[in-house]
């Protein structure tokens, strides 16, 4: 596909999800960054995207939203990356994107925001409960270096993105695995390009300048 690749995106915001997936990607992209309250709620922005959030992913007349939509999306439309696995092979690349979009997103940001489910309505709750969350991701991680088999995939990237974040600001408790999982990713080169652009983005916002 030929169609030119525009991302919208805050230096601050699950932007860096989906930048880093471009990075892996390896396609040319135009970023734009937008600021909240102020051009993320423009009705430009809001005819691609209602909710008024970033990131957005648009690519000729596709439009995708959320993070772990955009990572799917990208892997299937530049499949010279290898960032999928083959179709017959994709269940535990659509189990753990999905997983790290649903329970685990859900359960940091309650437990973050101060709510926690009572024991006897867990079952009203998707996710159950952060400490169950954890304990499976942890599982999964446990002996493996990458989340859906034995090659990066997208699925990394966005697992991966969860957990340095969560570790870093306290929101996901760190654990030997998880630690050991984003050593892994960390230093792959197209995560070291996002990371500098974005804190560049960042640097020129805190200035007060338009990147």
């Amino acid at each position: 596909m030929s169609d030119e690749v525009i991302l919208y995106t805050n230096p601050m915001s699950r932007g860096r999800i989906a930048r880093w997936m471009l990075e892996e990607v390896g396609v040319r992209y135009r970023r734009e960054v937008l600021s909240f309250g102020g051009t993320m709620k423009s009705g430009d922005y809001l005819r691609l995207n209602p909710m008024g959030k970033v990131p957005t992913l648009v690519h000729g007349d596709s439009i995708v939203t959320e993070g772990a939509a955009i990572c799917a999306y990208l892997a299937d439309a530049f499949p010279q990356a290898g960032l999928a696995p083959p179709q017959r092979e994709r269940a535990a690349y659509y189990r753990w994107l999905f997983f790290a979009a649903g329970p685990l997103e859900a359960a940091v940001s309650n437990r973050a925001l101060g709510f926690h489910v009572p024991e006897d309505r867990r079952a009203m709750i998707g996710y159950g409960s952060y400490d169950e969350v954890l304990a499976t991701l942890e599982g999964a991680l446990s002996d493996q270096s990458f989340i859906a088999g034995s090659s990066f995939t997208a699925a990394d990237v966005y697992v991966g993105s969860h957990l340095m974040w969560g570790m870093q600001f306290g929101s996901i408790e760190k654990r030997p695995a998880f630690e050991a999982y984003v050593a892994h990713l960390h230093d792959r080169p197209a995560h070291l390009r996002a990371t500098e652009l974005d804190d560049a983005d960042m640097q020129e916002l805190q200035a007060g300048q338009e990147p």
